[in-house]
Formats: C-alpha cells, structure tokens, sequence
C-alpha cells in the first residue's frame, strides 16, 4: 500500500511539476514573440560579487554595484518588491520598484520566476533591519529557468537523487558548495607542499596495454585502430618509477584512478589519488611526508590539526604511531607470528580462529598475516597510526628487508578504522621483481582478477638501474572526507558514479 501511494505521490508531483514547466515555458514564449529573448544575452558586465559586497560594506556604502545570479526569493508587494539573489559565493537582497525602475520594467520583474537568472545594477544600503541590500536602478533577465527548483525542505532529502543532480544540489544547499571549495584547497595545499620541495608533477597514461602498479580489477576498453584491448590504469606507480630511473629525482602526479570493482561508502569506480616518488630515499621519509601533508591541509582548511570525523575527535598532529603489522596483531590478540614460521603452522591457526582463506593460493603465513590484520587490527585504528613492515606475498612492488627476507619495507596509514595511504620503499632489484611478478601471473592464471600482470618494459626499465626510491600513494578523496567531515564518498565527488535510473 506504502508503495503504491509514493508511486502516485510521485505522478501527482511529475504533473504539478509539468504544469509549472508549461506556465514558464508560456512566458518564454511571450518574451521571445517581443524580441526580448533572455537566451539571446551574450554577455553581462557585472562589477561584484555579492560576497565582496557583504565583506566590504563601508567601501561600498551607496555606491553603484552590478551584480548576477539566480533569484532564490521574492516578495512582491505592490509597487515595491524585494527579491534575493544568489551567486557563486554568496546570497544578497535587493529593493526593487516601480519609481525606479519605470513601469513597464517593473512589470516585466513581477513575471519572473524563482530560479531565473538575472542582473542587478543599483546602490548598496542597508535595511531597517541591518540587511545590505541592493537599491535596483536596473534588472535585466539573462536567463529563464524552465524547470522549478525543488522546495527546500521537501525536494532534497532524496540522497540518492542529490547525487544524480548535483546541480539541483549545489543550488540549493550552500554547505556542499562549501565542501567542493574545501576539497579544491586540499588539493592546492598538496601540490603547494609538493612543489616547495621541488618535486615535478607530470602526467602519465590512462590507458595501457598492461595493467600493473596495484592489485584492482580494471576496466577493459578496445582501441579501433590498434585492434587491442587497454586498461584503464588502476595505478600510476609503473610509469612514474620509469621517470625515476629516466633521471627525476622527484615527481608526483595527481589524477584519476579506475577499477572496476564494488561500490559503497569508501569506493567509487573511479576516484582521485597522488603518487608521488622520490630518489634516495625510503618508507621512513614517506611517513614523515604523510604526516606533513595531512596535518598542513588539515589546518589550511579548518585552522587546526585537530578534526573531528562522524563524531570522533581525529589529533593530526605529526609524531604519529608507527607499530609493525607482526606486533599490532599481537597487540590486538595475542597471536605472535613471529613464533610461527611456517605457511601450514598459518593455516592452521587460521582455521583455529574461523578465519577464513579465500583460495588455495593465499595458503601462505604472509597472506594469514594480511587477513589476521584485517580481522582484529584494522577497526581498532582510530587514531593516525602507520602499520608498516608487510608480508612479501602482498607486496610485489615493495623491498624486502635486509633482517627479515620474508617481509619488505612497506606501510598504510590509518585513520579512524580506515586505510588513506601505501607506501614503500621501492623495490629495484630487476631479478627480483621479474619473480614477483611471476607468482602474480601465476595467481592471474588461476583465476584472480586482481592479481598484476607481467610487465617486460618495466623490467627493463629496472635494469637499466633505479636508485633507492621512496615512493608513496594517498586516497585524494577519503583525505577530503577526513577533512570535511563526510561520511560517504559519494559526498566528496562532484559526479559520483551511479546506476542508471531505467535499471535501478
């Protein structure tokens, strides 16, 4: 029954809304039939925006202004009106009459319809209420809107459809302009930091014939021309260590990342990630770079190094924990694995405590390692905490340890129960890494679609010689949630992937 009544509370609505379409669409009409065309308008010289003007009233006080934007409300009374307008930064009211304007001019003004867009030119006052205002001397119409807005405290509690609008939802919600505008400052703060430090940002491939430089699923795509399928890259890193050995000692590349894998409240098909690597140094420097990066854009945005996140207090402050894998498991549950040596003493444990081994071919103590962490470590990380010192068998791009052959020099930060970045000391041994990437076309072959494949270039790459690399990997987005205080991912992108409507 529920059902059936939203589904005529929906058509009730489509016809309100096409009812209104047609009255809008009538007037456009009429404007057009008059030669007053407001899609005719090229060009409108507007001297400020609304946010200015509110910052700097004493500068402004009576004087002359031209402002632009979409009428977001209007009261009409008579021969007098106000109407309030929005703009890219900010909102502000206008007085507007029939002694100023003439007429003719305030008739035209009484037609239009929340939602057009429209300019403003006349003196800035303030109310008898202490609202700066506009005093219109002229208003010209720029552009008609054909469809109403939604009412705005009905038409977008609709999550779903927020995401799918996302111009409906930056109209009518001002904090998620506000998050976009935080999330184009991190991004700056990054690349600031980076570039201060003389690191070079370059631009790597989208599409390759391989894919490589992480363990995803990828997008599969076919070029006509060469008659070969590509991959849309699920990572930067192979391409960015060839400029290590080409000679850059610093680079970084920022941009999108695709793999084609399930979508939830951290993941998306497509998002944004950094790489960045540097020459001469190891996953040490990286820790120290993360720290940096997260705490200086943590206080470019919010002025402080102490944010909050879904209702839990997050201190950025660098001098973060740095705890081994091998040790915060036992820290979380008392298993050592350093006492257990080997893959059948890992399963067995394994088995002990019901966790359970996807296939036969992560039968090894460094996988039981892995999932060991994920089991009883990972939610527990609430506070920013590097877990560093990971198993060779997932980490085939990483330097294994000089102490402990069996494990290699990498690390992911954690925040809040959640993974942010991956880094390693790089590995640039060719022999080494021809082996490793063996054993993920071996477990390619056997039916894992996230396992890499070979990459004969790269190889050679490394046989040319790579120095010692420190190279790091941080998630853009969840960084961005961090900061904002976003729970969905879905929040932090502009046009997030989403299902279509007619196969919903």
């Amino acid at each position: 029954m529920q059902e059936n009544n939203n589904k005529n509370n929906n058509e009730v609505e489509e016809l309100d809304i096409n009812h209104l379409m047609q009255i809008r669409r009538d007037k456009l009409a009429e404007l057009q039939e008059k030669g007053e065309d407001p899609y005719q308008v090229t060009k409108f010289n507007r001297t400020n925006t609304a946010g200015e003007i509110k910052e700097n009233y004493d500068e402004y006080e009576e004087k002359d202004v031209t402002v632009a934007g979409r009428i977001i409300a209007k009261r009409i009374m008579g021969k007098a009106s106000f109407c309030t307008i929005q703009d890219s930064d900010e909102k502000i009211q206008s007085y507007v009459s029939i002694n100023d304007l003439g007429e003719e001019s305030y008739k035209a003004f009484k037609t239009w319809d929340i939602g057009d867009i429209i300019g403003i030119t006349g003196f800035v006052f303030k109310t008898k209420t202490e609202e700066i205002s506009i005093h219109a001397k002229e208003v010209t119409l720029l552009s008609k809107s054909l469809r109403p807005l939604p009412e705005k405290f009905h038409g977008l509690k609709d999550i779903d459809l927020r995401y799918r609008q996302r111009y409906v939802d930056l109209i009518m919600n001002p904090e998620v302009k506000k998050t976009f505008e935080m999330r184009s400052k991190i991004i700056t703060e990054i690349r600031s930091i980076l570039d201060e430090k003389g690191y070079l940002e370059v631009d790597t491939p989208m599409l390759n014939t391989i894919s490589g430089g992480a363990t995803a699923k990828p997008f599969i795509t076919h070029h006509n021309a060469l008659n070969i399928d590509m991959y849309l890259r699920i990572a930067t890193e192979l391409n960015l260590k060839r400029l290590i050995v080409g000679g850059y000692d610093k680079v970084y590349e920022m941009g999108r990342i695709f793999r084609n894998e399930g979508m939830d409240i951290r993941h998306n098909p497509e998002f944004t990630t950094i790489e960045l690597y540097e020459a001469y140094a190891d996953y040490n420097d990286m820790m120290d770079m993360v720290e940096e990066l997260f705490s200086k854009c943590a206080i470019k945005v919010k002025g402080t190094t102490k944010v909050t996140y879904q209702g839990q207090e997050i201190d950025l402050t660098p001098g973060w924990k740095r705890i081994t894998m091998i040790d915060s498991i036992k820290e979380a549950c008392g298993v050592d694995f350093n006492e257990i040596q080997t893959d059948e003493e890992a399963v067995k444990l394994a088995k002990e405590r019901n966790i359970e081994i996807p296939d036969k071919t992560k039968e090894t103590r460094g996988d039981v390692i892995s999932l060991f962490f994920d089991e009883y470590v990972e939610k527990t990380l609430v506070q920013p905490t590097f877990i560093y010192d990971y198993p060779i068998e997932i980490s085939p791009l990483a330097k294994k340890k000089k102490e402990d052959p069996r494990l290699t020099e990498r690390f992911e930060v954690f925040i809040g129960g959640r993974e942010y970045g991956n880094a390693f000391s790089e590995l640039n041994d060719p022999i080494d890494q021809y082996e490793r990437f063996k054993k993920q076309v071996e477990a390619r072959e056997a039916g894992d679609e996230e396992a890499g494949m070979m990459d004969d270039d790269f190889i050679q790459a490394l046989e040319y010689g790579m120095p010692p690399t420190g190279g790091l990997g941080i998630g853009i987005d969840r960084l961005i949630m961090l900061l904002t205080d976003s729970p969905s991912i879905r929040d932090v992108l502009l046009f997030p992937t989403m299902k279509p409507i007619n196969n919903a």
